[in-house]
């Protein structure tokens, strides 16, 4: 809340009774007194606040860069995508959209928006139920590996798929997919930062160092007497300053094109701010994920094939060496076509296979 220039002016020309004035422009009258008062208090604005600014943002530069890491090695979130991709393909499989080799991140924002024929369950779903599967796989695997799940007989598991075995690679993958949210935990942080508020911080700050370093060397240069204290002061600070706004200007260039080049990654030949707004969109995923996976946690269990068996009719059962095909998938029902052109790639992989 400076003076203008015209309002300095008057307030060094007021040559009458200062009682005459206001508190305020006493206050005034008495600061356009010292040389440079103004530019004295920009100066230690600046000292005061630089170290507090500059942890704030390397903070913030930490996190977008662990956050681009993230997105780039997590192995469930490319694996998430690969699953949306060839659900994708299956669904466009004869169209012009078929057999895509990417997509662009925004798509995972509209997987709720395709519905089954219950009109309730979303592609979402599906994708989520599709990986759960493998990932209860993997777990189970890894389990007998390690030796930490023993008690679940986990060889039995893989060699013999049960309705029990299906249940545990359920629960076991729907642990492994709900964790997705906390294993891109820095994700969601970058998606609450702005980067113009970044990029106008650190400029701010190497604006300031510009400043006080004229206002040493320039206005303050002539000064004698009392001054001489401030002006050490002043020369000291800046000369760590300088090294550590030199710093911060140097981190800002390497993680705005770090976080471009994820941008690229995802999106081909992204734009500015693409970068920081796939942040934004893998944030609003991860929420739907999380929606899903309790949504799923607490959905009622199917009948397992073993208690249906138990309640059919004896004069419709087959033959004691023969097996009653477990009851339809809720999934084939509901996206008929996703999983009988699953089905197909499946049986042409097998058939290609030595």
């Amino acid at each position: 809340m400076a003076p203008t220039q015209e309002e300095e002016l008057k307030l060094r020309l007021f040559n009458g009774n200062l009682a005459q004035l206001g508190p305020a422009d006493r206050f005034l009258k008495a600061l356009v007194d010292i040389p440079f008062a103004f530019k004295r208090m920009e100066a230690l604005l600046y000292m005061g606040t630089l170290q507090e600014e500059l942890k704030a943002t390397m903070e913030s530069f930490a996190v977008l860069e662990i956050a681009c890491k993230e997105l780039r090695s997590r192995r469930l979130f490319l694996k998430l995508l690969e699953a949306v991709l060839k659900t994708g393909n299956r669904m466009n499989d004869g169209t012009f959209r078929g057999g895509a080799q990417a997509f662009k991140l925004d798509t995972l924002l509209k997987l709720s928006d395709v519905k089954g024929v219950d009109g309730k369950t979303t592609l979402l779903h599906f994708v989520v139920q599709e990986i759960m599967r493998t990932e209860g796989i993997r777990a189970a695997r890894m389990a007998k590996e390690n030796r930490s799940f023993s008690s679940l007989k986990t060889d039995d598991l893989l060699e013999d798929v049960s309705d029990e075995s299906e249940d545990l690679y359920h629960e076991l993958g729907l642990q492994v997919v709900s964790r997705l949210s906390s294993e891109l935990e820095n994700v969601k942080k970058a998606a609450a930062l702005d980067a113009d508020t970044l990029t106008g911080t650190t400029a701010r700050l190497g604006h300031g160092l510009i400043n006080a370093i004229d206002f040493v060397n320039k206005d303050l240069k002539n000064s004698e007497g009392d001054d001489r204290g401030f002006i050490e002061t002043l020369k000291s600070f800046l000369e760590s300053a300088e090294i550590d706004v030199t710093s911060l200007l140097e981190e800002e260039k390497k993680i705005m094109a770090l976080v471009k080049s994820t941008g690229d990654y995802f999106h081909g030949n992204s734009g500015r701010d693409e970068g920081l707004r796939l942040f934004i969109i893998v944030h609003d995923f991860l929420i739907m994920v999380d929606k899903v996976c309790k949504e799923i946690r607490l959905a009622p269990k199917k009948p397992s094939t073993k208690h249906v068996k138990q309640e059919t009719s004896s004069s419709r059962r087959s033959s004691s060496s023969e097996t009653r095909p477990p009851p339809l998938d809720v999934r084939k029902r509901l996206f008929p076509a996703i999983v009988d052109r699953r089905r197909k790639d499946e049986s042409s992989s097998d058939d290609e296979s030595p």
